[in-house]
């Protein structure tokens, strides 16, 4: 697969169809040792296990459409109930107490003796299972102790998109903070000069893009032989983007006898690659397999006509509260944006063309508040955490039933409730029930129209105000960017040519 291509395009053309997902309305150190010993540099230790090319048993049954999870040989140890329970640093867990995180969510609890005790883990939980804290506190923990040096750190995380990497980062800055590691992010899309900078001065955690951190390495501001903790987030994703040739060969340079950590809300056939070649007996735990088993989640799909399809997505949208919509395309999404704005609904529009700033603002805006209606492409669909977040719309129906699951897991998070409503014109009921059915959900089913109760009761859809709303940045934001007098000066030429981003990779023009 081409990885240049953007996730609006992937999402059009993946399997080759294009058929259910058109809109039909206006919207279109030195390694640890795998004996168990101490290495001499002091770096963690790794329980034994078979060698990375026969490390498998036989393999159970395949869920439709994933590969057969790997038979783990080694006993995996047992679920802990509480953080207290595992052997962690006193400063970890401290943290987590200052942070109110007392009891572990199952992911966490079933991988974290593992992990923490050298074990490979292959984890499946849908967003908002605690992935993030599962693989992280681990990989904290194991770090812990030890100092990088320039241009090398010690553990990794790889992502498939730069609101992912940042949102990773956010949630593991205060635990690393506690035990004195150094995170840093190299995403596409920002100065590379400065996350260049924040390498050189040493990193023990590298929160990553594939492409961005491989442009790091081409350039000589990173080096990967002293990575004895990897982690893959998302990895279905990331072979989903065609980032796969760039994953391997990052793989290949850590160090080969260090631990390495996959999660995924899913497990498609495309990551079974990666299962076999890089991750050796690894403890598989598998929750909340997909979205249609939340219970806290419900699925509507709601039958509109294709004229009416514009005036219901619009009275949706001006609801009281929070919302992510759904569409396929950036032009869809800018489109209904503006339209939006001159109803009197504060929206935003996110994709993959506007730059890192204007995307990190908008989310920023979203979870705030300042903005109560998030448009969006597929870029929107992982790695993107709103708190109270409780309904979700695909204007424009998913093609593939995993982009179903991953949309309308940003609602229903961490055992809230939420739904998730799909608009579905009459040429699209048909594959819409295809797509259900391989997301073994079961959604109810309804007619409806705008200015009808029905729409209303399930959605909470009113009528927009009609007064046109500008949305500028918040009072905060606008003073420490110098105030309006400040933005109207002109930069000289030389100073604007210092401040130009450096030339960003294709790859990570889709991250």
């Amino acid at each position: 697969m081409n990885r240049t291509r953007t996730n609006e395009r992937f999402a059009r053309t993946r399997n080759g169809t294009a058929g259910s997902g058109t809109s039909g309305g206006r919207f279109g150190g030195s390694a640890p040792s795998r004996s168990g010993a101490p290495s001499r540099s002091g770096a963690p230790s790794r329980s034994g296990g078979p060698s990375r090319s026969n490390g498998y048993g036989r393999r159970p049954a395949a869920v439709q459409g994933e590969f057969a999870l790997p038979k783990t040989i080694t006993p995996a140890l047992p679920a802990v109930e509480a953080f207290a329970d595992l052997a962690m640093p006193e400063e970890l867990l401290a943290a987590l107490t200052a942070q109110g995180v007392t009891v572990p969510f199952p992911i966490q609890g079933a991988t974290l003796p593992n992990s923490l005790a050298g074990r490979d883990v292959l984890g499946r939980g849908r967003t908002g299972s605690g992935k993030t804290l599962a693989f992280g506190l681990a990989l904290l923990a194991r770090t812990a102790g030890r100092r990088a040096e320039p241009r090398q750190p010690l553990a990794l995380v790889l992502v498939p998109t730069r609101e992912l990497a940042q949102q990773v980062t956010d949630a593991l800055a205060p635990y690393a903070r506690s035990v004195r590691l150094r995170l840093a992010t190299v995403v596409g899309g920002m100065p590379i000069g400065r996350q260049a900078g924040a390498l050189r001065g040493g990193a023990e955690v590298v929160v990553a893009t594939p492409g961005r951190l491989k442009d790091l390495i081409d350039r000589g501001d990173c080096r990967l032989d002293q990575v004895a903790v990897t982690v893959l987030d998302e990895a279905d994703q990331m072979t989903d983007m065609g980032f796969m040739p760039q994953v391997t060969a990052l793989l290949d340079q850590v160090r080969p006898e260090g631990q390495r950590m996959l999660f995924s809300a899913t497990l498609d056939r495309n990551v079974d690659l990666l299962v076999r070649r890089y991750l050796t007996d690894p403890v598989v735990h598998s929750v909340d397999p997909s979205a249609g088993a939340v219970t806290t989640m419900e699925h509507h799909v709601l039958h509109v006509h294709g004229g009416d399809k514009h005036a219901a997505t619009t009275e949706i949208a001006a609801r009281d509260g929070r919302v992510i919509m759904f569409l396929d395309t950036k032009h869809a999404v800018d489109q209904l944006t503006s339209h939006l704005l001159n109803s009197g609904v504060r929206a935003a529009a996110l994709h993959g063309g506007k730059s890192q700033p204007q995307r990190t603002r908008t989310l920023a805006q979203f979870k705030t508040g300042h903005v109560s209606v998030l448009v969006a492409t597929n870029v929107a669909a992982r790695g993107i955490h709103v708190d109270n977040l409780d309904l979700v719309v695909n204007v424009d129906p998913p093609t593939d039933h995993k982009d179903y699951l991953h949309r309308g897991g940003r609602t229903a998070r961490a055992g809230e409730s939420g739904s998730v409503v799909t608009l579905v014109t009459p040429n699209q009921r048909r594959g819409m029930a295809r797509l259900m059915a391989a997301a073994g959900i079961t959604p109810q089913t309804t007619q409806v129209r705008s200015g009808e109760e029905a729409l209303s009761r399930i959605t909470g859809a009113q009528a927009p105000s009609g007064i046109p709303v500008v949305i500028t940045a918040p009072a905060a934001e606008r003073r420490e960017r110098g105030g309006p007098a400040s933005r109207n000066r002109r930069r000289p030429a030389a100073a604007t040519a210092r401040r130009r981003p450096a030339r960003q990779s294709a790859a990570d023009a889709v991250a």
